[in-house]
């Protein structure tokens, strides 16, 4: 099945998440060196002969324009998806090893003849100190802007051309003065290791790799540089979680009778309250429009429902919740409460799917109105309503 095209909004979603966790990752990263004053280089002996060329801040500072249009110039959402994974791979791993093992480039910048050059410089230095070394991000980054990129240039000159501004701009860090030899060694095996880890035509979204992100970002800022409690506290939680979506662990918040146990709230408090906020925020964005959605005269769908809108519902109502994420409403925590575990953003097991229809075929044949209902009411619960009633028309 190939893949849609990307739109605006993703596009701009994506280049947000990996701004936000560059700024967030790699100049946490940078103050932490300076203020620890660290002066430990990755030089070799052979580097003090290499000269200084001024006029290279040109092409490395085209690495940030690259970061940012290579999220508008790859064509599908696969793509998008790809490309953005493994920047905030490359971001938040390099993040990790530049706390872990802070260098300092080994001599400094000569003097800057040019007034345009100096200009330049200067605006560099006020957020890109002479530290983040091992590996080089932009390096790592070039070549991840190769892999994305050059399938969409079709001629060959313009490849070559790619190729050799990418070249340049990678090859710029050393005649700069920003980085050592083996740092760009280091930007290429990270580059090599994104490219295995994240790999194309994935058909759902890849949730346990975004809550794995966010806890490394915490743990390379919160957790090793600034030794925070509270950031190992959510670092741990949201590796939990992160494993819970790779293993596709649907049962892992132990929720039951509609409520999860105190010491899954102590586990996973972020999670749970970062839905519980995401719930009322979409409770007050959609106050005008229905909050029941009648499919059918026995089929209806909707989000999860506050005590007071669960009285729209008729007394002898079949409740499905499919829900993992939220606690059911008290109101209907009743005899014709069944909970099925879905995790959200994920496409259910067969197995799963196939219990769910028949519990709601049951009750149906049994003359009862069925509540299907997810935490938001947007994905979960309209899949398994739009495969029942396809299977209905199937057997019509």
């Amino acid at each position: 099945m190939p893949s849609l095209p990307a739109t605006v909004q993703h596009r701009l979603r994506h280049l947000l998440l990996n701004a936000l966790t560059f700024a967030l990752c790699y100049l946490s990263a940078n103050l932490l060196a300076q203020q620890q004053g660290i002066v430990r280089h990755a030089a070799l002996p052979f580097e003090a002969s290499i000269p200084f060329l001024q006029w290279m801040i040109l092409p490395y500072l085209s690495s940030g324009i690259f970061f940012c249009l290579v999220f508008f110039m790859v064509k599908t959402q696969d793509e998008l998806r790809v490309i953005s994974q493994r920047l905030l791979l490359a971001t938040v791993v390099a993040a990790i090893l530049f706390v872990i093992y802070p260098l300092q480039f080994s001599w400094p910048r000569p003097a800057i003849q040019s007034a345009w050059c100096a200009y330049l410089y200067a605006s560099l230095t006020l957020m890109d100190k002479p530290y983040n070394q091992l590996p080089s991000l932009h390096v790592c980054y070039c070549i991840l802007f190769w892999q994305a990129l050059h399938p969409h240039i079709r001629s060959r000159p313009g490849r070559i051309a790619l190729a050799a501004w990418l070249t340049l701009t990678a090859i710029s860090t050393v005649f700069t003065f920003q980085h050592h030899v083996l740092d760009l060694v280091g930007g290429v095996l990270l580059a090599f290791f994104c490219i295995i880890m994240i790999t194309p035509k994935k058909s759902e979204p890849h949730v346990a790799f975004y809550y794995l992100v966010a806890a490394c970002a915490l743990l390379s800022t919160g957790v090793l540089a600034w030794h925070n409690p509270l950031a190992l506290y959510l670092t741990g939680s949201l590796l939990l979680i992160s494993l819970a979506y790779f293993r596709r662990d649907r049962n892992f918040l132990h929720k039951h009778d509609g409520r999860h146990p105190w010491w899954i709230w102590l586990l996973y408090a972020p999670y749970l309250l970062g839905y519980r906020l995401t719930w009322h925020a979409v409770v007050w964005r959609e106050r005008h429009k229905p909050v029941v959605i009648k499919l059918t005269e026995q089929l209806w769908v909707g989000r999860r429902l506050s005590d007071r809108e669960a009285r729209l519902l008729p007394p002898d109502c079949s409740i499905i919740d499919l829900a993992n994420e939220l606690s059911e409403t008290t109101a209907l925590r009743t005899d014709a409460y069944r909970y099925f575990p879905l995790m959200d953003l994920l496409t259910p097991a067969p197995d799963t799917v196939r219990e769910v229809l028949q519990h709601m075929r049951a009750e149906m044949d049994a003359g009862k109105i069925v509540y299907l209902h997810c935490a938001m009411g947007y994905s979960r619960c309209i899949l398994l309503a739009k495969l029942y009633m396809s299977q209905g028309t199937l057997a019509r």
